[in-house]
């Protein structure tokens, strides 16, 4: 399609769509427009490339995850499909800002933070790769939540982003299925002999599929992300007639991660881990049957992914479908189960690893219950004698009155992924060490990856303009050629023209931040981020202690030779997380006594931006210097904003944690602020009990002066936070070291004030980050997933116009 053709469609679809002309139309209008000619046009492709896969008989892998997190999809898709910048320019010529139709769009906000992003980066990379993959999760009616603040708290209101509608997405009435719940069940032979469940009472769910077309780049491969919605079926509808009743059901895809605080939060988060488990299945086994093919070799044609403990009841649900619906024997129902489930691990925080008592779990899905209980059972009697019994206990999926869903997991699945070099082998050596004594060829580590093209080519154009000008534009395609760019490292001309396109990112975010803050910040300034989830572990108090430190420095000289820096904090904490909200208090009162203080000549300044997420991301990465990467070793297992600023330049300030490791590997020790304890030195204080965090409250002046100013008004307005913050630090011994990597945390930063002051240097720096950037591409990662893991390959191209696809990333 070419602009003129553009124009005419455009006009043409407007007219019928809304009865009016562009100039009298609203970017809104202007905004479904748009996208309905989109998605017309790819619409052809996604059922080609839907029937590609079912012709060529292709094995399909099913990504399962709770959350999903694409952001916002028009410049995405237009970008994958090719007609970004000609579409740009058609608009214009009709006096119509793309900008302005896309911030009509609501961030796709149905995810907490990297899990998420990470599945939508891999729905992005799996298209463009043209492997046969698709996602699978929940279409909540509520995005996280929209996060405020008030009074420096935050405060969470409801994230309605479908309130519009979302022209993205198909309603597939004809693909629901049924999801039981509830009630009692017992096992009854049946004229043949065989035991059959009988189910009484509970009730039935009808789970209604909303597709969106994945698109892949530039290759006509469009994949699916299939998300589930409940309804009420119309068999039960009087039974669901008061309001409370209807809710009950609706609740089931209403918001993501309901407080679990309580039992009820609880109970409804477990129901709809097995809704969309129990549905996505069904769904699968549905379509594997009009394949026509025995059940014997299933997994030759299907793959299931267990992206976190969240959807581990994959394995119970379908050893259920295969016993109970299909009459398997249950030997070979569950050795085909084993060799179609892998599963990742997403954590090293124990307590981050799902465990569901019996009762609720008896209560919420009675047959799933009696089914673990049975592979649990087999387990037990497999591993006996063979394995020491204490050992055996240890790694049952049911223990204590609780069922261990990373056990599930691991048992029934053929591979167990770690997602970072460190993390997986902390998964080996220690918090899953017992699993890889009796499983150990199952045990792989696959570093995360990022979808480079959007926080490249669509984040950051004045960037990608550049690298386009001086190494061509095959990196956008394979990420890896990126590393063309170190042929560059002492070419001035091509390191200025990055930093001025660094410097032109950091115009836009501090007029964005003057817009909504109201505060003035210098784009001359260090822009120092730390853009992640608040938790305790990742560390921003250790952030804030170092901020105040400067303050300090700041006020008893103000001639202290310190670049000016702008501290900007993105994060959520969850609702119930009182001790991550305190610290966003913290951070915000310290902001107001710092951001408003003559006397130290606007050298400090601190933006915490509300309600973090995809497109507030695409913000700041292009205009970060410094990427803040300090979680305690061995607590992150992997993270991906490390990823995504690397690549937009900024340098890392950073533990050896997750793949900080690997982009230290990559780039150098010298090209990066390492600084801390290591993982051998955090597991050494857990092992000798011997770390002491008030002595060094007590003995050192510089860190007692900074935890003092929480406690005795020096940051107004935090009385109660304050104490709660240096109790976490004193009474109770500073869970995460903390004060003991202050002392280190600031000489890096001493590091990053010396180094940012010399000029070329630092552009050198800068341009080290981005060459090297490529290996941390999701399409590599994807690509290790399909290999090792899944089993699968790129669909063959259907047609030659296909198969001259200049970029044939789908090709065998």
């Amino acid at each position: 399609m070419d602009k003129k053709e553009f124009k005419q469609q455009f006009k043409k679809r407007l007219a019928e769509k809304f009865a009016m002309e562009v100039k009298d139309a609203s970017a809104t209008e202007l905004y479904q427009t748009l996208g309905s000619i989109m998605t017309a046009h790819y619409s052809q492709d996604w059922r080609q490339t839907w029937q590609d896969y079912r012709d060529q008989q292709q094995k399909q892998a099913y990504y399962f995850s709770i959350e999903f997190l694409p952001g916002k999809m028009l410049k995405s898709n237009l970008l994958n499909m090719g007609w970004l910048e000609m579409i740009e320019e058609a608009l214009q010529e009709m006096g119509i800002s793309l900008d302005e139709l896309a911030e009509v769009e609501p961030d796709m906000a149905l995810g907490n933070g990297g899990l998420g992003r990470l599945a939508s980066c891999f729905m992005d990379s799996i298209a463009s790769c043209g492997l046969p993959g698709n996602g699978n999760g929940i279409r909540y009616e509520y995005g996280l939540f929209k996060q405020r603040f008030v009074d420096g708290y935050q405060v969470e209101l409801p994230d309605e982003w479908l309130q519009k509608g979302n022209i993205w997405e198909i309603r597939k009435e004809s693909k629901a299925v049924d999801v039981h719940f509830g009630g009692n069940v017992y096992l009854q032979e049946d004229a043949n002999g065989l035991l059959k469940p009988v189910y009484e009472n509970g009730y039935t769910v009808r789970a209604v599929p909303y597709d969106t077309g994945m698109v892949g780049y530039q290759n006509n491969i469009v994949n699916t992300m299939r998300l589930w919605s409940v309804e009420i079926p119309a068999e039960e509808e009087d039974r669901y007639r008061s309001i409370e009743d209807r809710r009950m059901i609706e609740d089931l895809t209403s918001v993501l991660y309901p407080d679990d605080s309580n039992e009820a939060g609880r109970k409804l988060r477990l129901s709809q881990e097995y809704f969309f488990v129990s549905a996505g299945v069904q769904s699968i086994l549905r379509y594997y049957k009009q394949l026509g093919f025995s059940y014997d070799q299933i997994n030759q044609y299907i793959a299931i992914h267990i992206n976190d403990t969240h959807p581990a009841m994959c394995v119970a649900e379908f050893m259920r479908l295969l016993v109970d619906e299909e009459g398997l024997p249950w030997e070979k129902a569950w050795n085909l189960t084993v060799k179609v489930m892998s599963y990742t691990n997403h954590t090293i925080m124990a307590e981050a690893l799902e465990k569901w008592s019996i009762p609720m779990m008896k209560e919420v899905c009675p047959r799933i219950y009696q089914i673990i209980e049975e592979i649990d059972r087999r387990f037990v009697n497999e591993m006996t004698g063979v394995q020491p019994a204490d050992l055996v206990e240890r790694t049952r999926i049911i223990q204590h009155g609780q069922i261990h869903m990373a056990h599930l997991a691991i048992i029934g699945s053929h591979s167990t992924n770690g997602v970072a070099k460190l993390h997986s082998d902390l998964l080996k050596s220690v918090v899953l060490h017992d699993f890889y004594v009796l499983y150990p060829t199952r045990f792989n580590n696959k570093t995360n990856g990022i979808a480079q093209r959007r926080w490249s080519q669509l984040a950051n154009r004045s960037m990608t303009k550049v690298l386009n000008d001086t190494i061509g534009n095959s990196w956008n395609s394979d990420p890896k050629d990126i590393r063309l760019l170190l042929n560059y490292v002492e070419d001035d001309q091509v390191l200025d023209a990055l930093a001025d396109a660094k410097h032109e990112n950091k115009v836009k975010l501090a007029e964005y931040i003057k817009r909504v803050k109201g505060i003035e910040v210098s784009p001359e300034a260090i822009f120092d981020v730390q853009i992640k989830r608040l938790h305790a572990y990742k560390r921003q108090l250790l952030n804030l202690l170092h901020i105040v430190k400067l303050y300090f420095d700041l006020k008893e000289n103000p001639n202290l030779p310190i670049h000016p820096r702008v501290f900007i904090f993105g994060a959520k904490a969850a609702p119930s997380y009182h001790y991550a909200k305190s610290v966003i208090k913290a951070i915000n009162e310290a902001a107001n006594l710092i951001n408003n203080d003559k006397s130290i000549n606007d050298k400090l300044k601190i933006v915490f931006l509300e309600n973090y997420n995809v497109t507030l991301a695409e913000r700041i990465i292009p205009a970060a210097d410094v990427s803040e990467q300090i979680s305690l070793a061995s607590k992150e297992a992997s993270g991906t904003s490390n990823m995504k600023l690397m690549l937009n330049g900024a340098v890392t300030v950073a533990t050896l944690d997750g793949a900080n490791i690997e982009i230290r590997d990559a780039v150098g020790d010298e090209n990066i602020a390492i600084f801390g304890l290591t993982e051998t030195e955090v597991y050494r204080y857990y092992q000798e009990h011997n770390y002491n965090s008030a002595e060094l409250y007590h003995n050192d002046p510089v860190i007692h002066k900074v935890l003092n100013a929480f406690v005795d008004g020096t940051i107004p307005n935090i009385a109660v936070e304050g104490q709660e913050i240096l109790d976490s630090l004193i009474k109770y011994n500073d869970e995460f070291f903390v004060l003991r990597d202050f002392a280190a945390y600031c000489d890096a930063q001493e590091s990053i004030n010396e180094a940012y002051q010399d000029r070329r240097r630092w552009k050198q720096i800068s341009l080290l980050n981005i060459a090297n950037a490529g290996r941390f591409s999701s399409d590599e990662t994807v690509k290790r997933y399909a290999e090792d893991i899944w089993q699968i390959e790129p669909v063959f191209a259907h047609n030659s116009e296909r198969g001259a696809n200049q970029h044939g990333a789908y090709l065998l």
